[in-house]
């Protein structure tokens, strides 16, 4: 019992296709440190794990932190990880199957956990961010694509596959015939990310001649919902279309985990409020009776989330 209670400190590591972020924890959630590496990619990614390791010891080594001290290391990669840490393949890591567990416990020889960037995402906000409070959430992540994640009693759901909370691979449009990301077509990412967004833009303004603002410069998520927010009819019909799709969606994933919050993150979560009333509309719509009155936040941890959900992980 002695030997436990000294593991007041745990490691948070996001691995990202550019960055790995890291964190130094302490028990009750506090960040004591943060900080980045590149993460290097070359070589089919064989640098990125002993890098992140090294960098864990050089900071234990730093603050005189001995191993009998931490509880463990967490870490999140951009791809499926099953229960035991293997990833069957992370294409922007450039891996194929890896060990993450096996690999960085041999290397540090601390207890490590494993999971999806996005899952572990929607941890760091379930315990720190805009679902504290709350043991049964689902996490969207509005980026160039769409990342997801479920936490069921305070749980990352993470399925047989690791492929668990793939919301933005649901499908959502039978008329979209060019391939997502995953192979398949139609799916909410082409219609609900930063990128479908402009899509629904796009096609909005080729069906028409309306005046608009957004026929003069660039055409973003951002200048959409810019335009919203100064009453442009086109912008509006957009973001109304959006919010079908996201909407629609997490109606039919709520009937599935019956979530206390959904929480809205990722880079278009930045339109603010205004972005949740569009997708609140439809979701109200198409919702079980049940879940119709499921709170709705932003997300609040923003690039740190990762490195707050892999120090849960362990905690």
């Amino acid at each position: 019992m002695a030997a436990e209670k000294v593991k007041n400190y745990c490691f948070g590591i996001d691995v990202g296709g550019t960055t790995i972020k890291l964190g130094l924890f302490d028990r009750a959630g506090n960040v004591l440190d943060k900080w980045e590496i590149k993460t290097r990619t070359e070589e089919n990614g064989k640098y990125i794990l002993p890098d992140a390791a090294q960098a864990v010891l050089t900071k234990m080594s730093d603050r005189g932190l001995r191993k009998e001290e931490i509880a463990g290391i967490g870490i999140g990669v951009p791809g499926p990880v099953g229960e035991s840490g293997i990833v069957p393949v992370a294409v922007n890591l450039h891996w194929g199957k890896v060990n993450i567990v096996k690999e960085m416990e041999e290397m540090t020889g601390i207890h490590t956990k494993a999971g999806n960037d996005a899952n572990v995402a929607a941890l760091g906000e379930c315990w720190k961010g805009g679902g504290e409070g709350y043991k049964d959430l689902i996490l969207v992540t509005l980026g160039t694509g769409i990342g997801g994640g479920i936490i069921v009693d305070g749980k990352i759901v993470t399925g047989s596959h690791g492929a668990g909370g793939e919301i933005g691979h649901s499908h959502a449009e039978d008329a979209i015939t060019d391939p997502c990301n995953c192979g398949n077509c139609g799916c909410l990412e082409q219609v609900a990310s930063a990128t479908g967004i402009v899509r629904l833009a796009k096609e909005e303004l080729a069906s028409s001649d309306e005046a608009s603002s957004l026929r003069s410069g660039e055409v973003s998520a951002r200048t959409v919902f810019d335009a919203v927010k100064a009453g442009d009819a086109l912008a509006i019909r957009v973001a109304e279309r959006f919010g079908k799709y996201l909407g629609k969606a997490l109606a039919v994933f709520a009937c599935v985990t019956d979530p206390q919050i959904i929480v809205i993150g990722g880079g278009v979560s930045k339109a603010g409020p205004v972005l949740l009333d569009y997708i609140q509309k439809y979701y109200r719509q198409y919702a079980f009776s049940a879940c119709k009155d499921t709170v709705f936040a932003l997300a609040t941890l923003g690039n740190d989330a990762g490195i707050y959900g892999c120090a849960k992980m362990v905690l």
